[in-house]
């Protein structure tokens, strides 16, 4: 399969199964078949970003993800949080994050800023796409 863009579902699965074989294949970085496999799945992420566009998590589930990745415990939030009582009542929903929470989250933890403020993905193309035409 000659790389191309991608422009309908059946281009698309195309491209996810010579992907799929070409993964089986392991071929070597910077081979003819290693370049491929990379340039196909820039072609399917663009593909799936365009026609399947995910929101991003809500920030207590990225919270209890990570903890759950990193085998913590609420008690290992109090320094993020500021407090026993404010890390329950952030994992129950019942507390909004301040933007000091959201940075010491950030620096521990490594959950984006923008999980953690809130907005969909979908909702932050846009003022990107604008932000780089300014710049």
């Amino acid at each position: 399969m000659k790389p191309k863009i991608i422009r309908t579902e059946s281009e698309w699965e195309a491209a996810l199964e010579r992907v799929a074989a070409l993964m089986e294949e392991e071929p070597e970085p910077g081979s003819a078949k290693g370049e491929e496999l990379e340039l196909l799945s820039l072609l399917v992420e663009r593909y799936e970003d365009e026609h399947y566009p995910m929101d991003l998590p809500d920030a207590v589930a990225a919270i209890r993800f990570r903890m759950e990745q990193q085998g913590l415990k609420p008690r290992d939030l109090i320094p993020c949080l500021g407090s026993a009582s404010k890390v329950s009542e952030v994992l129950a929903g019942k507390r909004g994050l301040s933007v000091a929470m959201i940075r010491n989250l950030v620096q521990e933890l490594g959950i984006p800023a923008e999980v953690l403020i809130g907005r969909p993905k979908t909702e932050l193309a846009p003022e990107n796409e604008a932000l780089q035409a300014n710049a």
